[in-house]
């Protein structure tokens, strides 16, 4: 759940791209917004380099008025019936709420930007194995991934996610990155799915499951140290709550998962050398690459290049305040702060390079053993 965020990925993908030349994702996976940059980068023709450049073209010119379109006065009129309906209980059962920002602007400029096609021309011609984007569905409360790959490409089902095989359309990529309330669910079938962070406790899942033995992972939460706390200086404001409340929606549970994979890989490496691994399990080596730096901070005081319209109600519920960055973060769509965020992720790929080169270079040993 990274709203405008995503422009880290971009930022990582190209510093990996420059140092590691050939360096290529047989298996991709994403979520939320990353499964904006993971329908590009499947569906391009050309090799990984291109692919990044080509999404960070995309990303230098994306404004928020190509994401999403808020009219106040519908927005308002909306809230009110909502509110009325739930006060008055005129209305028998809840009050549908088709997101408060319309996003058929991010579909027609995603329509225009990737060819769904080249999904399958990458399968066929064997640059891709497999590809899968994840979603909640507010039917079951499950989380689903929908898996396009080689005719093995295999499916799964766990407690609260399972996999299915579909062909991939813009309709899983807007169900994926459709922020709950802010954005409208989309409908596939008969459920409808909202953004695929939620409820997704096993993020790493998708890639195991369709067969990664090594997995770079970009995550865009800065991860938690023990005793620090920040200090109250103010009461919140609507927007810090709604940040806050997006923040605890949206935690980024791929810490969590790399631990567990550490775990299983110290088990694993503690059987026998010759015996079998139980249930087809197998080590997997990890990359998992996050900001260095809160990437909240690089949105606080940038309110004023969000469109007016959306300022205004910004202003209203407090997010002028640097406190409400996380929330100003989901909905900052403008080429000053993406750039920004692009710098911030490639930046950090050349900070974190010893640790980078080391993992790569063992993956290389271990292909030549």
């Amino acid at each position: 759940g990274g709203g405008a965020r995503g422009a880290y990925h971009v930022g990582v993908l190209a510093g990996l791209a420059e140092r590691l030349p050939g360096l290529e994702f047989p298996i991709l996976s994403g979520m939320s917004v990353g499964a904006i940059n993971t329908f590009y980068l499947a569906a391009h023709p050309g090799p990984l380099a291109s692919a990044v450049a080509g999404l960070r073209e995309q990303w230098d010119r994306l404004t928020s008025d190509e994401v999403y379109r808020v009219r106040p006065a519908r927005l308002a009129g909306s809230v009110l019936r909502w509110v009325w309906h739930g006060a008055t209980g005129r209305r028998r059962g809840p009050v549908a709420v088709h997101g408060l920002a319309d996003t058929e602007p991010l579909r027609a400029f995603l329509a225009q930007s990737v060819d769904p096609g080249g999904i399958d021309a990458n399968i066929v011609y064997g640059r891709l194995r497999s590809v899968a984007l994840s979603a909640m569905s507010y039917t079951t409360g499950r989380s689903v991934t929908f898996v396009q790959g080689a005719a093995d490409t295999p499916t799964w089902e766990r407690a609260e996610r399972i996999a299915m095989r579909t062909r991939l359309t813009l309709d899983h990529v807007m169900a994926s990155a459709a922020l709950p309330i802010l954005f409208p669910a989309v409908r596939i079938g008969a459920e409808f799915y909202g953004d695929g962070s939620v409820r997704q406790t096993a993020p790493l899942a998708p890639a195991l499951h369709l067969g990664a033995r090594a997995i770079v992972a970009i995550g865009l939460s800065t991860p938690r140290r023990a005793g620090s706390a920040g200090h109250a200086s103010a009461y919140p404001s609507a927007a810090e709550a709604l940040g806050l409340l997006f923040d605890a929606i949206f935690h980024d549970a791929l810490e969590a998962d790399a631990e567990r994979l550490d775990r299983l890989n110290l088990l694993l490496a503690a059987l026998p050398p010759h015996g079998p691994a139980p249930d087809g399990l197998r080590p997997v080596e990890l990359l998992l690459l996050h900001p260095t730096r809160d990437l909240a901070d690089l949105a606080a005081g940038q309110g004023r290049l969000l469109p007016p319209g959306v300022r205004r109600i910004v202003r209203a519920l407090g997010g002028q305040r640097d406190a409400a960055s996380e929330f100003l973060g989901f909905l900052l769509f403008h080429p000053i702060h993406t750039s920004r965020l692009v710098e911030a992720g490639y930046d950090d790929v050349r900070a974190q390079w010893p640790t980078i080169e080391r993992f790569f270079e063992k993956l290389e040993r271990a292909a030549k053993a």
